[in-house]
């Protein structure tokens, strides 16, 4: 047993995977935190744009205008 824990104190496998578990982590906190900071522009964009192209019509082929 007391060979078991001499064992298990010298070794760092586990630490270095717990730093990288906490690292994955936080970088995936920081992309869901970025999402969550634009979206609001993006979801605004996305109704201007909207707004542009539903009120427009094709007069021929490849032009946008007006009727």
């Amino acid at each position: 047993m007391i060979k078991f824990i001499n064992n298990f104190c010298k070794e760092e496998d586990g630490a270095v995977t717990v730093d990288w578990v906490v690292l994955t982590a936080a970088v995936v906190g920081l992309g869901v935190a970025g999402v969550a900071t634009v979206k609001g522009g993006v979801d605004s964009l996305a109704g201007n744009v909207e707004t542009a192209l539903s009120g427009g019509s094709v007069i021929s082929l490849g032009t946008l205008g007006q009727e």
